[in-house]
């Protein structure tokens, strides 16, 4: 898979923050890159939409294209960066071409590798090109190459995550500030942290892309969307945070994937002291367990035209250097179907539960009668102040139970005319093992 050619030729597909970053880096800086590389890069030839607009780069004498899947007829690109984002529609179009053409593509797209990457991944090795993407996941830190290369000795039983900056952000800052979720996610939309349509990252499917790709690596199985169990940060109170304190928690939104079990990001309590839960702000944090390794915490930027171009940057070299390796660590015919993972929930583990309840007599014995016939045992009750007639918020901590039982009695619960809004749950970690 070595290039032959005296000099690397790419071309970049979308010129937003990243991709403008990428080539203001191959440009500004190609004499080191390509010292580091070993031979000449360059930049042939660019797509974007809007071919005026000022990206704070000289792109003279480089040739541009409107329709970014013309980039893979071009017989001199070695090395094809899809920066354009989205699992379908041009992007994925733009892969499969440059594949097919025995071109190597580096992506940043995480929904793209999430939902297609078996396919991308066979079409890299029928053709010998390299499909990395090192971008996709956790930005800055090298997270898809610890696990495929510094760990590829381990027999990686655990690995979790903090994977969006966005609703680490927003959590922290409530925690901090005593603010509503509301007040918070707009604050970040201001600040540029969240996009006007923030759906993708607090409902926790963002950090999901990036969970699939992490699991498909470190248990050998053809990475599967569809079998993540994802709870974003949208149901996440003030209120919750003022418990969790009290209880020694931080709340955080947490992937996490183990053999066997399906990948779940969740929003979940960490105690204090825990490795995770000491990452804040708009950081990404990845948490790999393994044997004989033990336990490695990697933290740094997750997003951004810095910590995203310096992945693609890593990307480059490792491809004019020849060490792009699999994309997921393995061939292709080796990764196993998502059928391996057998169960849904995992093992029982506690939980944190809220609940908006009428202020008045017998209803504690109500909700604990339904705990009782689902074998749902209650280790501690927090309610501050009273209104007596008016809803109040009742906390209870579960000890382990299943999220099959706890969910059925949830329901029933939410069904009361003394509960006057949706149940939250969310499950406790006691310790980074648990996570």
């Amino acid at each position: 898979m070595s290039n032959a050619k005296s000099s690397l030729k790419i071309a970049i597909a979308g010129l937003g923050v990243v991709g403008a970053e990428v080539a203001r880096q191959v440009i500004n800086r190609g004499d080191e890159l390509s010292e580091a590389a070993g031979t000449p890069i360059e930049i042939v030839a660019v797509s974007a939409r809007e071919p005026l607009l000022d990206r704070g780069v000289n792109l003279d004498g480089i040739d541009w294209y409107d329709e970014a899947p013309k980039l893979a007829e071009r017989d001199d690109i070695d090395i094809v960066v899809e920066m354009i984002g989205g699992s379908e529609g041009v992007a994925l179009d733009l892969a499969r071409a440059a594949l097919g053409s025995c071109k190597h593509v580096i992506t940043a797209n995480k929904a793209m590798i999430a939902h297609h990457g078996a396919e991308l991944a066979q079409l890299a090795e029928t053709n010998d090109v390299h499909l990395l993407f090192e971008s996709a996941v956790a930005g800055g830190i090298p997270a898809v190459k610890s696990l495929r290369e510094g760990l590829a000795g381990n027999r990686i039983t655990r690995v979790a995550g903090i994977l969006n900056g966005t609703c680490n952000y927003i959590l922290s800052t409530m925690e901090t500030t005593g603010r509503d979720f509301e007040e918070v996610l707009a604050e970040a939309q201001r600040l540029g942290y969240a996009e006007a349509e923030p759906s993708f990252d607090v409902d926790g499917i963002d950090a999901a892309h990036k969970l699939t790709i992490l699991a498909a690596i470190a248990f050998g199985h053809k990475p599967d969307f569809k079998a993540v169990s994802i709870q974003g940060i949208r149901d996440v109170s003030s209120v919750d945070f003022a418990y969790a304190n009290q209880l020694g928690f931080r709340i955080k939104l947490v992937g996490v994937a183990e053999p066997g079990l399906v990948p779940r990001m969740q929003t979940c309590l960490l105690p204090l002291a825990s490795q995770l839960a000491k990452v804040s702000g708009v950081l990404n944090a990845v948490e790999y367990h393994g044997e004989p390794v033990g336990s490695v915490l990697a933290v740094g930027p997750g997003a951004g035209g810095g910590a995203t171009s310096s992945a693609v940057l890593s990307d480059l070299i490792d491809i004019a250097t020849g060490r792009g390796g699999l994309p997921f660590g393995r061939s292709i015919n080796t990764l196993l179907d998502a059928s391996v993972i057998e169960n849904f929930a995992g093992p029982d583990k506690p939980f944190y539960v809220r609940l908006m309840v009428v202020d008045q007599p017998g209803v504690l014995a109500t909700l604990t009668g339904i705990l009782k016939k689902y074998s749902i045992s209650i280790e501690g009750l927090l309610q501050q102040g009273r209104a007596p007639g008016n809803a109040v918020a009742l906390v209870m901590t579960t000890h382990e139970t299943s999220v099959a039982n706890l969910g059925i009695a949830l329901d029933e619960m939410e069904k009361l005319p003394i509960v006057k809004a949706k149940p939250v749950a969310m499950p406790i970690m006691l310790a980074d093992r648990e996570t």
